[in-house]
């Protein structure tokens, strides 16, 4: 009687069972099912054909979940094996990949880290599901952690409770980002490419947590993916770069090929200019033209002497050049260190523009230099082509040298004739002189003059610049500097010699002019005079002044033969009381007592000479009385005035 009831009981609990399946039941309903028919009693008719069928269903729905997961890691696959064909953006293709694992295996975040070499560390790339950036700020040492496992296997690691798993070195700081995220479960697996650990794709639940087979190969494909995009990005990159390269490369060549076209131009402008005879100022201004810039041509001393600038060149540095001015040494440092290289060498930068200089050079000689004013760093092959350029111009001045010296020929050769102890025939010199505008039939005059810096020949070839120069015999003699004109032009030149030594010499000149010559016989004697009285200058400390034969006659003839420290010695013993009271105390002890001897010792005539009232003279005689001692007698007045007039000689002008 009861068998009828079982049966139909059964029946319900097996089409349930159907129904559960066909809706997708979770798993604790069946296991709900499974308790309640083992809750029966055990006599109860069919309770064990009911378990196994209950039992059976179970199986069915797990069978049916773990197929369905499959089917789902399948096509989490095959859209990674799309993206990595249709997405171009790594950082896009990776977030796609970190996404898909999340979401495949139901955890609560997952991250990407890519392997530095150098470091030897992983640096998240991408994270999905954090709470806070310091996930995205993760750097994870490969000797801990999982990453240590998982490098040294290279297979997926998984745990259940990372915080307190013992099988690997912890890192401090992951661990306190773990817990600040409530991480408890985590899976790495590796990025891996030619054997090659590339990176580190990791999934992490808060809770206690066990993945399976399935879900750690699905991972692993995944981080295969992550690795071919990775992979890929890194061989766009390298083909990228050598792409970059090669135009790079292409265009530098093409500037280099169009350089040398320039430098190849530039060197047959030149070449050409220099063959059709073009001036120093001609050739000048195409070199500026072709370097861009404001060009300077410097003789020996630093003088300018020809000058051009590009068209669209705007600086005025060159404009501002001064032969002695504040860069003057910049500018002599750059050149000797220019001679050592045999390059040329950046002097100096004014504002926003540079001088390079180098110097001109023919044959042993250094005729002088160039300057070039520009802005920015110069190519190479400007460089060079401002090289070659002073060579050009050397071959010019070169020239202008030559020409120079054949006009200047009959000059030097007469004015050598006129001092020289063997002098030739009179009248033939007296012709020669004749037609270069000097009457030796009139009283003449020489005038000897000397510098430390730069050479006479230098002064003699600066000199014949000179506009009023007409009728006066130059030339450089012997390291000095010979003039011979007519007596009265003697104080003409004399004034205009000093004037133009200061302003267009970097030496301060000394000088000695010569009394009327009234015969030509008489030239190499006065001369012989000269050349000593130069010499006593020089030892005297002269400097700044082109000093009268009459005026310097009696030192020469007293100090000829002596050198500079006896001459000190001796003023100092004379009348160095009174120069050094002058200098303490800004008196002019020294030059009154210089003008009352040379006023005949009136302190009247002094006074008014000095513009001073008598007493103050006489008060000052009395204080020089007082350092010195009494000067009554001749010989010590005469002492005196000599010393006074070297001390007035020797000072500045």
């Amino acid at each position: 009687m009861d068998a009828a009831p079982d049966t139909e009981r059964g029946e319900a609990i097996a089409g349930q069972l159907i129904r559960l399946l066909h809706q997708g039941a979770p798993a604790e309903v069946f296991a709900q099912h499974l308790a309640d028919v083992e809750a029966l009693p055990d006599e109860a008719p069919g309770k064990s054909t009911l378990t196994e069928v209950v039992r059976m269903a179970m199986a069915v729905r797990n069978r049916l979940e773990l197929l369905q997961q499959r089917e789902q890691g399948m096509l989490a696959v095959i859209e990674s094996a799309q993206d990595l064909s249709s997405r171009l953006n790594l950082t896009s293709l990776l977030r796609a990949i970190v996404a898909k694992a999340r979401n495949l295996l139901g955890s609560d975040l997952a991250w990407l880290s890519t392997h530095d070499a150098e470091r030897g560390e992983f640096h998240v790339m991408v994270a999905e599901g954090a709470l806070s950036r310091s996930v995205t700020d993760m750097v994870a040492r490969r000797d801990r952690g999982v990453v240590s496992v998982v490098m040294s296997t290279r297979l997926p690691f998984t745990t259940p409770d990372y915080l307190h798993d013992r099988r690997f070195a912890h890192d401090a700081g992951l661990d306190d980002t773990f817990r600040d995220e409530g991480i408890t479960a985590l899976v790495g697996v590796p990025l891996i490419w030619d054997g090659e650990v590339t990176g580190l794709l990791f999934v992490a639940d808060r809770y206690h947590r066990v993945h399976t087979a399935q879900s750690l190969s699905i991972l692993c494909t995944l981080a295969t993916h992550a690795a071919v995009a990775l992979r890929n990005a890194r061989d766009f990159e390298r083909a990228s770069a050598a792409l970059a390269n090669a135009d790079a490369a292409r265009a530098e060549l093409e500037r280099h090929l169009r350089s040398i076209q320039a430098a190849a131009d530039a060197h047959e402008q030149m070449t050409s200019l220099l063959s059709r005879g073009a001036s120093l100022a001609t050739l000048c201004g195409a070199v500026a033209q072709l370097l861009g810039g404001s060009l300077l041509v410097l003789d020996e001393a630093a003088q300018p002497i020809a000058r051009g600038g590009a068209e669209s060149y705007t600086g005025d540095a060159a404009q501002r050049y001064a032969p002695h001015g504040g860069h003057s040494a910049d500018i002599a440092q750059a050149l000797r260190l220019s001679r050592q290289t045999g390059r040329s060498v950046q002097a100096y930068e004014d504002g926003d523009e540079r001088c390079r200089v180098m110097p001109v050079i023919g044959g042993e000689d250094i005729l002088g230099s160039v300057a070039l004013f520009h802005r920015g760093e110069l190519e190479e092959l400007a460089v060079r082509t401002l090289e070659r350029s002073s060579s050009v111009i050397g071959i010019v001045l070169l020239s202008q040298e030559r020409m120079e010296a054949n006009k200047s020929r009959g000059v030097a050769a007469l004015l050598r004739a006129l001092v020289s102890p063997r002098q030739d025939e009179a009248a033939l010199m007296a012709d020669r002189a004749a037609r270069l505008g000097v009457d030796l039939a009139q009283p003449l005059a020489l005038l000897l003059l000397e510098t430390d810096h730069p050479s006479a020949g230098y002064a003699a070839r600066r000199w014949r610049t000179v506009p009023l120069q007409d009728e006066v015999l130059v030339d450089d003699i012997d390291g000095v500097l010979v003039m011979l004109c007519a007596a009265s032009r003697a104080p003409e030149l004399r004034q205009l010699v000093t004037q133009w030594a200061r302003s267009e010499m970097a030496g301060v000149p000394r000088g000695v002019a010569s009394r009327p010559i009234s015969a030509v016989a008489e030239i190499p004697a006065v001369y012989a005079t000269l050349r000593r009285a130069l010499a006593v200058l020089g030892r005297m400390g002269v400097q700044g002044h082109v000093i009268g034969q009459n005026e310097l006659a009696l030192y020469s003839t007293l100090f000829e033969t002596h050198d500079r420290a006896s001459l000190e010695t001796f003023l100092e013993a004379t009348i160095g009381a009174v120069t050094s009271h002058d200098h303490k105390r800004g008196t002019e002890l020294a030059a009154t007592l210089l003008c009352y001897f040379d006023c005949n010792q009136n302190a009247r005539t002094t006074a008014q000479r000095l513009g001073i009232h008598v007493n103050t003279v006489r008060q000052r005689l009395a204080t020089i009385e007082d350092l010195i001692g009494h000067w009554g007698s001749a010989t010590r007045a005469l002492e005196l005035h000599i010393a006074l007039r070297l001390w007035h000689l020797s000072a500045p002008a």
